[in-house]
């Protein structure tokens, strides 16, 4: 990968961000996590909402099928993806070789996170309008809950994803460091089953899990119920997440591999 890059940031990431999705595409492994699993797993959040009342919980089960592919894409289009591409990038000496050009260390991480992003965006777009065809989800009462719920579930993924790169030695050590941020999300963020149908004292806890804000917020958007208290302590909770996130990355985020 080059380190030439234009004059201006946008320039200098658009120029990142196409050779990174130029290196992406050649990595079979890493294209089959991000663009395949999430469309197969959310078929695992049936059996669980098969068995809950969701009428009484004001769901649905196109709604509570909707947000878990939106979740499962967010998990592995985002984050574990990414968490690959930065080891990957990292070992190959390619971060190192970026950071002795124009571009400065965000752009670097960021840079190389955007195709990822792309992909979870466009995909949870694409699960959306499915369930809303397929699973009569029906159109989202509070659009603007969506559109905070996805943003705030793309940019704490990328970063917890650079996090976990910093303890990852390996690739193959990376499928294992991410195992613990997926099976916390995928049973206590509201992935496959939704807080509102915990015990209360389980929920509370479940609250303050990394991704559980984006996926209250995203469920939130097609049921419309969520108050304004809610919706702020949830917005909180996640920009809580993406400070430590970040701050953790700063700390350290390893630039050169282990020796």
């Amino acid at each position: 990968m080059s380190t030439v890059a234009p004059t201006t940031p946008a320039g200098r990431l658009r120029a990142l961000a196409r050779a990174e999705t130029m290196l992406l595409t050649r990595n079979r492994g890493v294209i089959v996590t991000a663009l395949f699993v999430p469309l197969a797993l959310p078929f695992s959040a049936k059996p669980a909402a098969d068995q809950m009342d969701l009428k009484s919980e004001g769901f649905t089960f196109g709604t509570v099928m909707l947000t878990a592919a939106i979740g499962f894409s967010l998990l592995f289009a985002v984050y574990s993806a990414l968490v690959s591409v930065y080891v990957s990038r990292r070992e190959e000496l390619v971060l190192k070789r970026l950071r002795t050009g124009e571009l400065s260390d965000p752009e670097i991480l960021v840079g190389a996170a955007l195709p990822a992003v792309c992909i979870g965006l466009a995909q949870s777009v694409l699960l959306a309008v499915g369930c809303m065809a397929l699973l009569d989800a029906g159109a989202p009462r509070a659009p603007h809950l969506v559109v905070l719920g996805l943003s705030l579930g793309l940019i704490l993924c990328a970063a917890l994803a650079a996090v976990t790169a910093a303890f990852s030695r390996t690739v193959e050590s990376a499928q294992v460091t991410v195992l613990p941020m997926l099976f916390v999300s995928m049973l206590g963020s509201g992935i496959t089953i939704p807080l509102e149908a915990l015990p209360d004292r389980a929920a509370s806890v479940c609250e303050l899990l990394p991704l559980s804000p984006a996926i209250r917020l995203l469920r939130a958007g097609w049921t419309g119920g969520l108050s304004m208290y809610d919706t702020l302590g949830a917005v909180c909770t996640g920009v809580a997440w993406i400070v430590i996130a970040v701050f953790a990355v700063r700390r350290w985020f390893r630039w050169e591999p282990r020796r």
